[in-house]
Order: C-alpha cells, then structure tokens, then sequence
C-alpha cells in the first residue's frame, strides 16, 4: 500500500510539473495606446454611440433619404466584426444622378473603420447609397448621420477647419504624394478638393512596402462644392498615407493630410502642438 501511495503521489507530482500556471493578463503600453473602444475614442467614432447602426449583409444595397432642406453634409460610417470590408458608397441627387462614388476596401474593418463626410450642398431630394460588394459572409455594420448645420454631426466642420490650419500641397494630375506618420499618430485627417473640377483620385494607408491596409477610390463631379473628407485610422507602426490623383494633368488637386488624434503626452504631440492636455491630442495650429 505504501508503494501504491508512493507511486500515487509521484504521478501527481510529475503532472503538476506539466500544467500551466494561471498568469493576470497585462495589455502593453502599446497596446491600451492604440486599443479601438467606441465609448472613448475620438469625436469622429461618437456616431456609434448616438446612432443604431444597420447591417448589410454582403451583396446587399441599402439606402438612406434626406428630404431635409438645411441639409449641409452627411457623416458616414462603415466598420465589421474584424472581417474585410469591401463597399461602394454613393450620393444620389435626383434620378439617375449621382456626383459622388467612394469605392471603400479595409483590411480589417473593426480595427480600421471607415469615416467619411459626405457634402450635400444642394437642397432636394439627397439619398446615401452603401452596396456590400463582399462576400455574403462578410456583413458590415453602417451609420449615417445627417448634419443640418448646428453642430450635430460628430464631425460637424472638420474639413473647413483642416483647410484652415494646414498648408494644402498641390497634386498634378497622374501624381502621386506620400505623408508617413509617427507611431504616436492614431488617426489621420484627409481633405482633398479642387477648384471646381471634377476629383479623381486613390487614397491608400500603407504600413510597409506594398502591404495596403485601406484603399478608397474617390470620384466626385466638382470637387470644390464636394470635397473628399475622411479620418482614417492608423494603429500600429509604419503608416503612410498616400494620395494617387488618378486624373489626366489638366485636373489638379490640393490634398490636406495632418493627423486627427495623437496619443498624449507623446515627444511629436508636444513639439508640433498638438497637445491639449485633456488626454488626447488633436491639431490646434498648422504644422510649421
């Protein structure tokens, strides 16, 4: 029986050698700086918590109608579940007339979701228009929010602001400009526009050589009345913007890309001034 017991006791002891301790789970500095939570983040992500997003399943088309005359712009918003996103969102003015086409893909579309503000100048009958081009297993989740000019828009004059704080750098038509950000930048702010004619042009976030995380295929008929604005968000290292006027050379373009949100405290968010002090960073003053 001691022998037996011995034995016993040795086998147990062998077996606890083997198990695995339970460990605290502990997120990196890194990781709680670039966590995506809806509830927390910045004024752009807001739309999820005052609006009840509509799901799309893939291969589907749902629309949205505004017959609100003071109707100045429209925020849009596209995210998933951690799957791709692929879509084509539209502005429709009347019959058979559309002035906007934004062709949207995301890598990962919980990490990365997609904001855009969407102009609607004109007073009539305006439709926003998302096709799911994906798969039917890849459903994505949309919002959109009308801004009638008092301010209710999370985004409310984000593009007006941008264009008076930063410096605009010129675009020929067929070229191409590239904006790297420091690790501490957590999303990016981009206005593209022209002096009235028609917008053509590629908005991709790189992070590395050839490695796309976001592409957007923008077109708008008069890209003065309907500029491009979208805050694209960039976790992680190693991201750049870059901006491919797809136009012929007679149809410039001014592109506006500074960043929407820096991480607090951090050496680029105090030596450009970006700073508030208030736990996030926004731009306050164009860069010098």
């Amino acid at each position: 029986m001691k022998f037996i017991a011995t034995t016993l006791a040795l086998i147990v002891a062998q077996a606890a050698a083997f198990t695995v301790p339970a460990t605290n789970q502990h997120a990196t500095a890194l990781a709680s700086s670039f966590s995506y939570d809806t509830a927390t983040s910045t004024s752009a992500l807001n739309i999820w918590d005052k609006s009840t997003p509509i799901k799309v399943q893939g291969g589907a088309l749902k629309t949205w109608s505004f017959t609100n005359p003071p109707m100045e712009r429209v925020q849009v918003s596209m995210r998933t579940d951690g799957r791709p996103l692929e879509s084509m969102l539209e502005l429709w003015e009347g019959p058979d007339n559309t002035p906007q086409k934004i062709g949207v893909y995301i890598e990962e579309g919980s990490m990365r979701p997609f904001t855009a503000v969407i102009e609607t100048p004109r007073p009539g009958q305006n439709a926003i228009a998302i096709y799911n081009t994906g798969y039917l297993e890849f459903p994505l989740d949309a919002c959109v929010e009308a801004d009638n000019g008092d301010g209710a828009s999370s985004l409310g004059s984000a593009p007006e602001k941008l264009a008076g704080m930063s410096i605009p750098k010129l675009i020929q038509g067929g070229a191409l400009n590239t904006y790297p950000f420091a690790p501490s930048v957590e999303s990016v702010q981009v206005l593209l526009r022209t002096d009235g004619r028609p917008l053509n042009a590629r908005v991709e976030l790189l992070q590395g050589p050839s490695n796309n995380k976001q592409v957007m295929e923008v077109y708008t008929e008069d890209g003065l009345e309907r500029p491009f604005f979208a805050v694209i968000e960039t976790p992680g290292v190693g991201n750049v913007i870059r901006v491919v006027n797809k136009a012929p050379v007679e149809f410039p373009l001014t592109a506006h890309v500074e960043p929407y949100l820096v991480e607090a405290g951090s050496a680029d968010s105090i030596a450009d001034s970006w700073d508030n002090g208030e736990g996030s960073s926004f731009l306050l003053s164009p860069p010098m």
